[in-house]
């Protein structure tokens, strides 16, 4: 990855300035180690009149994929779909920015010990980044930089191969700015804006990565028309940390027009009552039926099929009682996400034992899912369709056959009470289907008495008079004989998965499916 910085100057006001800002001799060539390579920082010319300072990040797309390996994690997002093979080396993303945020780090806080009046000055600049990815295109690039005071912003479309122009364009831009602004303006613009021009991170983003975008965006994101896209973007689009930044940056654009300090605004809350009662969002309390159901069924081994992001895996392994869990997914995408969820890189050698990612499809029988105390469906069903639940319901509980099986899914004779929700709409757009109660009832009774299972219903969510609740469950349970059956079958062949705490693709033809759809976990109408 490259970026270039280059300034102009004079002999009163020599361009040789900016290796004090940067606080780098423009006639040494510094190396600072990273956690995914090498920073390298240069001067390929240094006169009074010109100054480019240039920073060279050496990507070892080895690491990326061996880091933390030794306990099966993952390392970048996109290294885990190509392994040795991907564009991380290559085009600037948010390893650039952590880069940049480290080896510039005083220019960033605008600070010179040496020329401490050098930092509030504005100079010519030109910054130039040879290979960005742009999701939007160059369309986007001007929509983030253009409010920010550049007289120049440049985004050329990058073709796919020179020597095969009919391949047309790749997603990728080579980026020009120029422009006069302070450096660390300038920085701190670029630290944001290219994890957010990338539309993705390579580490696991946390709360406190707000209180980063806000101390970068000090002094022109409260103001920037796109503020609530870039917060959306940088933060990896956690909608609870969206809403704090964009709710924050609020409070500094009033604070900012009303020439008062953000603290004199935001006192209107006594931190020491909290009266206001909020309802219990819909997915907190489908987990809640989930987890109470798990407990009261005694599982210690669980399975989660269709885990999508991870949210029902990361409230099993805070319950010392599950001792193996497994996510399952047809998306390595959506096990990417579930895997910086859970920071299995950050998880220690005995936590991370209790819990494997899996990459695989229910459409299939999968020999990996065998001999488990319960599995969990939550919200899978209705994006299959009709025609393909016969094989989910043989894989499930024709082959792996846990003790328990939990099916919730949502009751479309709930749907007249969303006001948002159009008549004849299902709540997403991949379902494929939903079920009235009547209809679940008597699919789960066909079910049960296919394969020997026994099947008690729980509402989940309020229960209306008139159209039940939101989300209706299905607690699937084997019946004594066939218990028996299946236990004795365990003892001549167990069906132990690799508790490597990492994301397995399937291994065998019979458990992959690439035409289904992912599933998304959260996503109904609330």
């Amino acid at each position: 990855m490259f970026l270039t910085i280059t300034t102009t100057g004079t002999a009163e006001n020599p361009a040789t300035d900016l290796g004090f800002l940067l606080h780098k001799h423009p006639d040494r060539v510094r190396v600072e180690n990273q956690s995914h390579g090498t920073a390298h920082v240069f001067y390929p010319e240094a006169t009074a009149e010109r100054c480019t300072a240039a920073l060279l990040l050496e990507v070892d797309p080895v690491a990326l994929v061996r880091r933390g390996k030794g306990k099966g994690r993952g390392g970048a997002p996109d290294a885990a779909l190509a392994q040795y093979v991907n564009d991380r080396p290559y085009a600037a993303s948010s390893l650039l920015a952590v880069a940049l945020s480290g080896v510039f780090r005083t220019a960033l806080k605008g600070q010179c010990v040496l020329r401490p009046e050098l930092p509030d000055q504005p100079r010519p600049l030109r910054v130039e980044i040879p290979v960005l990815p742009a999701r939007g295109g160059a369309a986007m690039v001007h929509r983030l930089f253009d409010p920010l005071g550049w007289d120049l912003v440049r985004a050329e479309a990058v073709p796919l191969d020179e020597q095969f122009p009919e391949w047309g364009e790749s997603r990728y831009v080579r980026l020009v700015l120029e422009g006069e602004l302070r450096l660390a303006d300038a920085l701190r613009q670029l630290y944001v804006l290219l994890p957010v021009l990338d539309d993705a991170k390579h580490y696991w983003i946390a709360p406190d990565e707000v209180d980063k975008l806000l101390r970068a965006g000090e002094g022109w994101l409260a103001a920037h028309p796109e503020h609530a896209l870039i917060s959306s973007r940088y933060l990896a689009r956690h909608k609870r940390l969206t809403q704090e930044a964009v709710e924050r940056l609020e409070l500094v654009r009033l604070a900012e027009s009303d020439g008062s300090e953000v603290e004199e605004l935001d006192n209107a809350v006594d931190e020491t009552r909290d009266t206001q009662e909020r309802p219990v969002p819909l997915a907190v309390q489908r987990r809640d039926a989930i987890l109470a159901a798990l407990r009261a069924a005694g599982a210690q081994r669980v399975l989660d099929l269709g885990c999508g992001q991870g949210q029902l895996l990361q409230a099993l392994l805070k319950d010392p009682a599950y001792t193996e869990i497994v996510g399952m997914d047809v998306s390595v995408r959506a096990l990417t996400v579930a895997g910086r969820r859970l920071r299995l890189e950050r998880m220690g050698e005995r936590q991370s034992s209790r819990v494997t990612l899996l990459q695989g499809s229910l459409a299939y029988t999968d020999k990996r899912l065998a001999g488990y105390d319960a599995a969990v469906l939550s919200e899978v069903v209705e994006h299959l369709d009709l025609e393909r639940l016969p094989a989910l319901e043989y894989a499930v509980f024709g082959s792996a056959r846990p003790r328990t099986v939990l099916v919730t899914t949502p009751n479309v004779e709930y749907n007249v009470r969303w006001e948002t929700l159009p008549a004849g709409h299902v709540r997403h757009g991949d379902h494929r289907f939903e079920w009235t109660r009547e209809e679940f009832r008597a699919w789960a009774g066909q079910v049960a008495a296919r394969f020997g299972y026994a099947v008690a219903h729980v509402p989940v969510g309020d229960d209306d008079p008139e159209v039940g609740p939101p989300i209706q469950m299905a607690v699937f349970t084997q019946d004594a004989a066939t218990e028996t059956r299946d236990n004795t079958a365990r003892t001549d062949k167990t069906g132990k998965t690799d508790k490597t705490g990492k994301i397995d693709k399937a291994d065998n033809a019979d458990s992959v499916d690439s035409t289904t759809t992912d599933t998304p976990k959260e996503g109904e109408a609330a």
